[in-house]
């Protein structure tokens, strides 16, 4: 007899929906700041390491060249970042935070740690670290 699929047992299923409460939280914290979570992973790229190419944001964002390019049209418009040439390649540019783009990673770096902190918070430290090490395990291979 074949089981049925249970989707309280989900992987997808569990995954989706705590990703998506963190996210709709996190993008209300970010609204009020003049930002949307779509901005986000952009954002951090550029705080771990300026001056790099979009299809280096992209590949480490682990999203579309394509949207990168909208997501740095939206952080460009706000005055968070600039498209500067590439000394090596006269068809590509580089991207760097502007002095704004670099003073509101103190301010908004905050938010999604606590986030995260609420959001493992029924988890004891042991299972929050092997969570952790699961998730980044599984990142690793996309």
């Amino acid at each position: 007899m074949k089981k049925e699929f249970d989707r309280q047992r989900s992987f997808g299923w569990l995954v989706n929906v705590v990703a998506n409460d963190a996210s709709k939280t996190f993008d209300n914290e970010l609204k009020k700041h003049g930002l949307t979570v779509a901005l986000w992973p952009t954002l951090m790229c550029l705080w771990e390491e300026e001056g790099v190419t979009q299809r280096d944001i992209a590949a480490k964002s682990k999203v579309e060249n394509s949207t990168t390019t909208r997501t740095l049209d939206k952080l460009e418009a706000l005055g968070l970042v600039e498209r500067q040439a590439d000394p090596n390649s006269r068809r590509s540019f580089r991207i760097y935070l502007t002095d704004k783009g670099r003073e509101i990673q103190h301010e908004l770096l905050p938010i999604p740690a606590a986030i995260n902190q609420k959001t493992l918070e029924v988890l004891s430290v042991d299972e929050r670290k092997e969570m952790i090490r699961l998730l980044q395990k599984l990142v690793d291979k996309i």
